[in-house]
């Protein structure tokens, strides 16, 4: 019996879910499992294959998840780790892309100067996805996921304009430095102010539709869109566009979502990148084998490209993240104000190259046909070659980057808990100090004062110990004992209510109400 597309779509989704279900068991960033999955299903006899348009993929795929990463990019530390980023972003993604221009064109015969510049757009930036799902369950010192989560936002700007710029050579034969350089600069400060615009616009519907949480979390979704085709009608950085509109929704002056759509846009968002990041790499997978069909040259031959490729771009990042970080340094006055980071929190950083989902989308979407109407030169070779950097830099350097951080022995240096904790006990100072204000009232009750007050006294000295570090660990085993007994507590709650509903005293509608405020009340002691 064959599958239909739909029936192919369902199976895969639940093939994806249980391969991510199995990496998070084993420790393991679930691209790997996906790209390695994606690859063995792509030559499975008489499997049918999924087409995508190569022109929707980066319009579907991209938008939400540049969005996402954009809301929950710290923002403070991302403007303190600027030059870092910057570095990256742009200067290492422009440095790859040549050198593997320059190794490519050597190596393949007949390889254009435009296809060869083409492949190293397409391979140069990398996906911090895996690196940093690594870094946070490590628990590596912030400022190091910091940096990688802001590469990966600005280095796709960086190369899907140089993709761009690469593509119109190819396709148009015509190519200029001070052209490209115009348009990079064009399409930069473009795309901000797009991105700027589209929130600004759209902020005043969001104000009404607090009360409607399902239109509301749409709107999100389809501003990303809006900002991302808008961007793409002017020539625009569609990338800085859905990245500015990210950080702009993420600010809290500009934010006016209510407790319940927080709570519930962030599970959905979660969902949806998800899908949206498997789905990417398993259906590469389905294409890679008529891909390798199609392709001219022997196996050895391919291979050989392939590895000199995904050496030159682990090799170029090493080279170039060493100097990057130590030399701009040198100055003592930049030097006082921002010291040499430890060595080895530098070769991290230079060992997180992991290729993933943008390059992925934008291999896909390389057009079949240049202007004359010829085939695009060497199509299925780009896509094969941009596949295996990102299998070997995804399998080798995601692999085995947990146990170089082992062996550096670099550890989370406590600053977010730190902050956290600052956080929650300026928190509880001002909840405590309000209830002394609003003591007097006459609708305030001596009880429920004297009640609240010794739950401020017991939270300001749960995050004081914390924070200061010199309690005894008296207070956080009180609290640990009493979440144990609302969890008890709560699960008698909701057993009692189930059983009034499977005795049909009380309809589900009833069940789901009452339900929700005793999962919202396990949410409070169990914060994420």
């Amino acid at each position: 019996m064959e599958l239909n597309g739909i029936e192919l779509i369902i199976g895969l989704l639940f093939v994806m879910v249980l391969l991510v279900a199995l990496a998070r068991k084993l420790g393991i960033p679930y691209p790997i499992f996906l790209v390695l999955a994606g690859l063995v299903l792509g030559f499975v006899p008489g499997l049918p294959k999924i087409e995508l348009q190569p022109s929707m993929i980066l319009i579907l795929f991209l938008p939400p998840i540049l969005q996402s990463s954009a809301y929950y990019m710290p923002v403070r530390d991302f403007r303190a780790n600027l030059r870092s980023i910057g570095l990256l972003a742009i200067g290492l993604v422009l440095v790859s892309m040549v050198a593997v221009a320059l190794v490519a064109h050597a190596l393949i015969d007949g390889l254009p100067w435009g296809a060869a510049f083409l492949l190293g757009a397409i391979v140069a930036p990398p996906d911090a996805v895996a690196a940093s799902s690594i870094a946070q369950r490590l628990h590596l010192p912030r400022r190091i996921v910091t940096v990688l989560e802001g590469e990966s936002l600005l280095n796709d700007a960086t190369a899907l304009v140089a993709y761009r710029v690469a593509l119109a050579s190819v396709t148009t034969g015509v190519f200029s430095f001070l052209d490209a350089g115009g348009q990079f600069l064009y399409a930069s400060l473009g795309g901000v102010a797009v991105g700027l615009a589209v929130g600004f616009a759209i902020k005043p519907l969001f104000s009404r539709l607090l009360n409607d949480s399902s239109v509301y979390l749409i709107m999100t979704f389809l501003s990303g869109y809006v900002a991302y085709l808008l961007a793409e009608t002017f020539h625009f950085s569609s990338v800085l566009a859905v990245v500015t509109l990210g950080v702009l929704y993420s600010l809290p002056r500009f934010n006016t979502m209510t407790a319940e759509l927080r709570i519930q846009s962030t599970a959905v968002w979660e969902v949806v990148v998800f899908l949206l990041n498997g789905l990417i790499f398993i259906l590469i997978g389905l294409q890679m084998g008529a891909i390798v069909e199609r392709l001219d040259g022997e196996a050895w031959t391919l291979t050989g490209y392939a590895v000199a490729i995904c050496l030159t771009v682990i090799l170029v990042r090493i080279v170039w993240v060493f100097p990057a970080t130590y030399l701009p340094r040198v100055p003592r006055k930049v030097r006082e104000r921002d010291p040499f980071p430890p060595w080895q929190h530098v070769a991290i950083v230079s060992w997180t190259g992991m290729r993933g989902v943008v390059s992925l989308a934008i291999a896909l979407a390389l057009p079949l046909t240049i202007e004359n109407g010829s085939p695009f030169p060497r199509r299925d070779l780009i896509i094969f070659l941009t596949f295996m950097v990102i299998l070997s830099t995804l399998v080798l350097q995601g692999l085995t980057l947990p146990l170089l951080i082992r062996w550096l022995k670099v550890v989370d240096d406590g600053g977010a808990e730190k902050e956290e904790n600052k956080a929650r006990l300026k928190a509880a100072h001002a909840g405590r100090l309000r209830l002394n204000e609003l003591s007097s009232n006459d609708w305030v009750a001596d009880e429920v004062v004297a009640k609240l007050t010794r739950q401020y006294e017991a939270r300001i000295r749960r995050f004081s110990d914390r924070y200061t570090g010199n309690g005894d660990g008296t207070t956080e085993a009180h609290f640990a004992n009493f979440e144990r007994l609302e969890d008890e507590l709560l699960q008698a709650e909701r057993e009692a209510v189930l059983k009034l509903r499977n005795d049909e005293v009380i309809n589900d509608e009833v069940l789901r109400r009452v339900e929700r405020d005793i999962d919202l009340e396990w949410l409070r002691l169990h914060p994420r």
